[in-house]
């Protein structure tokens, strides 16, 4: 293992690369404009092709997108900036996978109060968030007169979320060999865009 992983999972053990995403998504939302906690987010999953470093143990076969790797899962607010991610092997469900993830993010999130889903997360997990997590899960549901591509009402910002991960190259397929390692690997991700909107923003020098 190079020096540079050693430091990565050093930062990934100890909490520090959370800790520092964290800390630059406050930045960005106040930067914004907006509150340093968001009241409301979006979430949805992406399933992704596994390397062959990827163990059995996390990694399954998703049935309907018929892709043999991991998901991740995640809650991003609406400026689509992540609040939470979760990696599970391809086979775990949506509502299954967002049962734990929402906990995590309303623990973390006291703001939140308003997460919007696709017809996904329906069910069972519509009420549990209600009465367990005081949080309203709202269906953003497509029509049946709807045909071919249709962008969504609040569904496009989780979607451009998952465009910029699929940019950064280590995240076009899960290289890494656990679950923590591919989260770890999401909120870096993140970190470059958010440092890069920082930049963006900076007065000039004269």
């Amino acid at each position: 293992m190079g020096p540079g992983l050693r430091v990565l999972r050093r930062r990934r053990d100890h909490g520090l690369v959370k800790d520092f995403h964290d800390r630059l998504h406050r930045k960005v939302r106040e930067q914004a404009g907006r509150e340093p906690e968001p009241s409301a987010g979006v979430i949805d999953s992406q399933s992704v092709k596994a390397d062959a470093v990827v163990g059995a143990d996390s990694r399954d076969f998703d049935g309907g997108k018929l892709i043999n790797g991991r998901t991740r899962h995640a809650v991003v607010d609406t400026l689509g900036l992540l609040l939470g991610v979760m990696v599970t092997a391809a086979d775990i469900g949506d509502r299954a996978a967002a049962q734990v993830l929402l906990a995590q993010v309303a623990a973390a999130r006291h703001r939140l109060a308003l997460v919007w889903a696709d017809g996904d997360y329906t069910g069972s997990l519509v009420e549990r968030c209600r009465a367990v997590l005081a949080l309203v899960l709202a269906i953003v549901r497509r029509s049946d007169d709807m045909r071919g591509f249709v962008v969504l009402p609040k569904r496009w910002i989780v979607e451009r979320f998952f465009v910029h991960l699929m940019r950064s190259r280590r995240l076009a397929r899960d290289f890494e060999r656990s679950t923590g390692s591919a989260e770890a690997m999401v909120h870096w991700s993140m970190n470059l865009l958010m440092t890069r909107r920082l930049a963006r923003r900076l007065p000039s020098r004269a």
